[in-house]
């Protein structure tokens, strides 16, 4: 290659290069209503288009008192999320699970007896962020840094103390917390949930609630199902204090993990006609 070539290459490399560092100059940072949007967007796609599905849930629940004795069972089983119709054709996911085993031993029963239970996240969690919410909810966008493109954006958030309609609110009780999201995707990767003051326990029992700080983290992976990519919960983390710097104090957590996620659907296979013998 020539000298004036090779000046040509480099000129035109040097082009390139500035070219692309104005384009991403001037790349429009998105705005706290673009980012609801978006989410608004996938969310829409995952309530109407994730199938019914399975997957191994492995679950540690446990309890710690002072002056008690610790508290802790495992539990192995198939989570399910089903589709299902109503009477008004709308559908609507339901949560269940199999139970395998519970401390290394087969189940033998299906109640799911740990200290500490936790329900809903494959149902309502994406829900907490999102332009359905906005009348019960204080949405605030983390500044962006242009500098670092791959850095997730994230959105605190906090309940309103007197929403319109509180009926449709989806956390009802005082909260706040925050959320990481991807953005190439704009899926949600993370999610933290913090209450004060969540009611732990209710019955007859009890002459008044029990309420304790309860802290929710729920950490999100893409999963391909029927030939589509869903952002699925991976690993669920809840820890609840009560009584928290007294002598009754009461700490309980749950850790759980989801693995091998399935799209649950029936095969078949017609086999020929054997002839029967003479």
């Amino acid at each position: 290659m020539s000298s004036r070539a090779l000046s040509t290459g480099v000129l035109l490399a040097a082009t390139l290069g500035f070219s692309c560092a104005l384009r991403a100059q001037h790349a429009k940072t998105p705005t706290l209503e673009d980012i609801l949007g978006r989410l608004e967007a996938n969310l829409n796609h995952y309530d109407t288009s994730v199938p019914s599905l399975f997957c191994d849930e492995h679950v540690v629940s446990s309890q710690m008192a002072p002056k008690e004795r610790d508290q802790s069972t495992i539990t192995d089983s198939v989570f399910r999320l089903k589709r299902t119709s109503g009477p008004d054709h709308r559908t609507t996911l339901a949560e269940s699970r199999e139970i395998r085993s519970i401390d290394g031993k087969p189940a033998t029963s299906q109640n799911m007896d740990g200290p500490t239970l936790l329900s809903g996240a494959f149902e309502g969690g994406l829900d907490v962020v999102s332009l359905n919410q906005t009348a019960c909810m204080n949405y605030e966008l983390q500044p962006i840094n242009r500098r670092r493109p791959t850095e997730p954006y994230v959105v605190r958030f906090s309940t309103i103390a007197s929403p319109r309609n509180p009926a449709d609110c989806l956390l009802q009780e005082k909260s706040k917390g925050r959320v990481f999201i991807d953005p190439a995707t704009m899926q949600v990767t993370h999610l933290e949930l913090n209450t004060p003051r969540h009611t732990i326990v209710r019955g007859d029992s009890f002459t008044s609630p029990v309420v304790g700080k309860r802290v929710i983290a729920v950490d999100y992976a893409p999963v391909m199902l029927g030939g589509e990519t869903f952002w699925m919960p991976s690993s669920i983390n809840m820890r609840v204090v009560s009584g928290a710097g007294t002598f009754h104090m009461v700490v309980w957590s749950y850790q759980a993990t989801y693995r091998n996620y399935h799209k649950m659907e029936v095969t078949s296979r017609i086999l020929p006609g054997i002839a029967p013998a003479p």
